[in-house]
């Protein structure tokens, strides 16, 4: 399994916009057949910052859902939420592997 983390540094007065991005990635992972982990958005105080988890059985398995970005019309349709709005400003994707409880 590989799990991908995405940092990103949204726009705190799009919140909203980030929230329907958010929804439509969770579904698209999901339907690729990843396990999306969910997104974590600031929760008190000012922030900007909001970081996402999702994982695929194997970096090929990520790879062939990455074929999609740009091709695939749903895939464009939630890309457009985040380009449009201007909710996220950067982010950042790395990859890690999972050590989880027995």
């Amino acid at each position: 399994m590989i799990t991908c983390v995405v940092d990103y540094v949204i726009d705190p007065e799009k919140i909203a916009d980030f929230e329907r991005f958010a929804a439509e990635w969770m579904r698209l992972v999901r339907r690729e057949g990843g396990v999306h982990h969910g997104y974590f958005l600031p929760a008190e105080g000012a922030s900007d910052e909001a970081r996402a988890l999702f994982s695929f059985e194997s970096l090929a398995a990520y790879e062939r859902y990455r074929t999609l970005f740009g091709v695939d019309p749903e895939f464009v349709a939630a890309d457009r939420i985040r380009d449009e709005s201007g909710c996220v400003i950067r982010y950042r994707r790395m990859f890690m592997r999972p050590l989880l409880p027995e």
